[in-house]
């Protein structure tokens, strides 16, 4: 097998015959003696006019040991083993009970929400009916926040553990394989939930326990040990293994830990609106004035600039994609971002957020470590205050946004629920609101033609990541001083995103089946 590095124009990236004829010629071998090609790595380069796509290709000739397969999920039957309570369904859950499978141990997992297909009831109701179901929405049920919103599976992180093996249990699970060489791996919201689904199948047929609809309402803590936990129907579930992978949207979760004595503590996060442009116009901004064609990807951007000992950065880019509800109560607006898999639709939207930090949240000091999580809750009352105490979400052009005049229109947009105009730059607190505007003047100055009243704010981008972290044991994986209790992925404040909560997830099974054997 050899590697080989190729640049090529986008069209003939997309042409396996070009592919194939480079790729013999810069591994030094005929053709004909090519008994396989693989891509392992594709990025698109359009810095320069002249788009270029790079791709490495392992070359397979004959003799060659076969291409190395996905490696597959090879469950062990956990039906009679050792116990484990998992309270979330999101990746960091899903991903813990699949190792803890493949260690023998027989996961049980509490989820608050409804399962993938129930869900899209749910969430079609926020959108027509202006109903909010606290318990199955786009952040709380099987699958958790990225599976209605998004899938994207790109990550920096290369620390905390094998990224890999996530996209091969996801690829093993129905997923495409070009998320194992892709530069920014995407499921799309179209796909991701036929992949939970087969998660839970692997996790049902191997004899692991799915528990829906039953929301945690307690701990069970004996001295500094965990015990088990206590569900909405006040029926109590026990093991002294408990993970906890809540995401970053179960606040209530943070008040029981705190009554517990679980400790907590506030961690810097961050806020602002998303942002929508006419997908049209950012292919053309960032492919240098030309359409994308059929070879290209719809164009995305990643912005980022240092205002006031601040950071405003986009989040959560979306090409192609929509604006969705994310609210988990009746009189909260929370805006996010998704696509599906292609990518398609004629809008492209990002979260364009500012960095907080203890220092601005002073006035919500008595509450302690939640006090950032007052503050959202606080934002978002005022975003349904302005949206007409709908879901309805305040919205006001970019231009104006950022010159501080009213939006006496607004053009079409994608979020379902609609918008109503409203002077953000009114009543955005000062910390975020000036430091928004200043960061959209530079970023247009990073692309022109960004700023522009072709594009709509709307608000409030409120859940980017926890305002608190669940401090833990940094080699253990488990809390410091409550044995047994593991809190890992977005909720616990260690993790950011569908890889690293999966990550996160594995990891915990991991520490688990260490205690297990060292204790057996």
């Amino acid at each position: 097998m050899k590697q080989v590095q190729i640049n090529l124009t986008p069209a003939a990236a997309a042409d396996e015959a070009v592919i194939r004829k480079i790729s013999a010629t810069l591994a030094g071998i005929d053709q004909s003696a090519i008994s396989a090609l693989r891509v392992v790595k594709r990025s698109v380069d359009s810095r320069k006019k002249n788009i270029r796509v790079n791709l490495t290709v392992e070359v397979f000739s004959e003799g060659d040991s076969e291409i190395p397969a996905i490696s597959p999920f090879i469950p062990v039957d956990v039906s009679l083993r050792q116990e484990v309570i998992i309270v979330g369904a999101g990746p960091a859950g899903l991903f813990a009970a699949l190792r803890l499978i493949e260690l023998g141990i027989r996961p049980v997992i509490i989820e608050r929400g409804r399962d993938v297909s129930l869900r899209k009831i749910d969430i079609a109701k926020i959108s027509r009916e202006q109903v909010v179901n606290p318990d199955s929405n786009y952040c709380f049920g099987e699958g958790g926040a990225g599976t209605y919103s998004d899938g994207k599976l790109y990550t920096r992180s290369k620390k905390r553990g094998d990224n890999t093996r996530v996209l091969e249990l996801l690829c093993f699970h129905g997923a495409n394989t070009n998320i194992m060489y892709e530069a920014h791996p995407h499921l799309g919201t179209d796909k991701l939930p036929g992949i939970i689904s087969e998660i839970r199948k692997s996790i049902l047929d191997a004899g692991g326990i799915f528990i829906l609809e039953k929301r945690v309402t307690d701990l069970i803590i004996e001295g500094d040990v965990i015990k088990g936990v206590v569900t909405s129907d006040n029926e109590k579930y026990n093991s002294e293994y408990v993970i906890l992978a809540t995401g970053h949207s179960a606040r209530d979760i943070y008040e029981i830990c705190r009554n517990r004595g679980v400790e907590l503590e506030a961690k810097p996060f961050a806020i602002g609106v998303r942002v929508e442009h006419p997908q049209e116009l950012i292919d053309k901004i960032q492919y240098h004035g030309n359409s994308r064609g059929e070879f290209l990807p719809a164009a995305s951007y990643s912005l980022a600039k240092q205002v006031d000992g601040r950071g405003v950065y986009s989040f959560c880019m979306c090409p192609g994609g929509f604006i969705v509800p994310s609210a988990t109560a009746q009189e909260e607006v929370v805006v996010n971002g998704m696509s599906p898999s292609g990518r398609n639709s004629p809008y492209a939207n990002s979260g364009i957020v500012v960095e907080l930090r203890a220092e601005d949240l002073v006035k919500y000091s008595s509450f302690g470590e939640l006090a950032g999580i007052e503050f959202q809750k606080e934002l978002e009352r005022e975003a349904w205050k302005n949206g007409g105490h709908t879901q309805r979400a305040p919205a006001q052009r970019l231009s104006d946004f950022v010159a501080g005049d009213n939006s006496g229109s607004l053009p079409k947009v994608s979020y379902f629920p609609g918008v109503t105009s409203s002077p953000l730059h009114s009543w955005l607190p000062k910390a975020i609101g000036r430091r928004l505007r200043d960061g959209l003047r530079l970023f247009g100055h990073l692309m022109n033609g960004y700023l522009t009243n072709e594009a709509v704010v709307l608000g409030v981008e409120s859940r980017t990541s926890s305002p608190v972290r669940i401090p833990r044991d940094p080699e253990k994986l488990h809390h410091i001083r409550i044995k047994g209790l593991y809190p890992c992925g977005e909720g616990s404040g260690y993790a950011g995103g569908i890889v690293s909560s999966a990550v996160d997830g594995i990891r915990a099974a991991e520490a688990i089946d260490q205690r297990v054997k060292s204790s057996s």
